[in-house]
């Protein structure tokens, strides 16, 4: 019996996560930007910093420290991840065309704050509030509800969840990692302002909406 709530948390997980990853957002585009740079393997270490800030989020969910956050904290990460992330895009435009001539080669890149895609995944995951939102609302619901058939459960649906985080951006970075054979010099670099102005749309939307957080049901 434990088997099969385990199999199905494991199916939870990933069918909801993956939900999740296929919706563009600040990590999807940062994730194209790097994987220009580095290659395939920029994508599974994004995750990597996603994963660390959802697994430190999991332990607080269970420990009970979700119901102490409110509004207030959602509008502050709002400004100051938003504040972040337009900067961040500014960044990537800004040195768009130096990255694209420099070609894949990270010590040939000049955009210093993106050399570090762990560090990347991480940010790219406490800027943005939605993701607080989601954690704080449905996502800790569904991991306390998996916890009340065990914690083997609970671990079980966290374990799905990551997989289609892993599963989804390692498919995007190997993708675009193959631009540095695939895209001619001036479709790499459109491809970077493209990323860099999603980020920046990204940052000021969520400034500017600082008080109007989106509900999940």
């Amino acid at each position: 019996m434990l088997t099969i709530e385990i199999l199905r948390a494991i199916l939870l997980g990933f069918t909801i996560g993956l939900t999740g990853a296929l919706v563009p957002g600040p990590m999807f585009f940062a994730t194209i930007e790097l994987s220009l740079k580095k290659g395939w393997f920029a994508g599974p270490k994004v995750v990597l910093g996603h994963m660390l800030v959802e697994f430190f989020l999991s332990v607080l969910i269970l420990l009970g420290f979700a119901s102490f956050v409110g509004s207030s904290t959602i509008s502050a990460i709002s400004v100051i991840g938003g504040l972040a992330l337009a900067v961040f895009g500014l960044l990537t435009v800004k040195d768009a065309k130096a990255a694209a001539s420099a070609g894949i080669s990270p010590e040939k890149s000049d955009m210093k704050l993106t050399s570090n895609p762990v560090v990347l995944g991480l940010i790219t995951s406490v800027s943005n509030p939605y993701f607080w939102i989601w954690w704080l609302t449905a996502g800790s619901a569904l991991v306390l509800r998996a916890y009340e058939l065990g914690l083997f459960v609970s671990i079980a649906y966290i374990l799905g969840h990551w997989t289609a985080d892993l599963s989804w951006f390692t498919a995007v970075s190997g993708s675009f990692s193959r631009g540095k054979t695939l895209f001619s010099e001036r479709t790499h670099e459109i491809i970077l302002y493209a990323c860099g102005g999603f980020l920046v749309i990204f940052g000021f939307y969520f400034m500017l909406n600082f008080n109007n957080p989106i509900q999940l049901s």
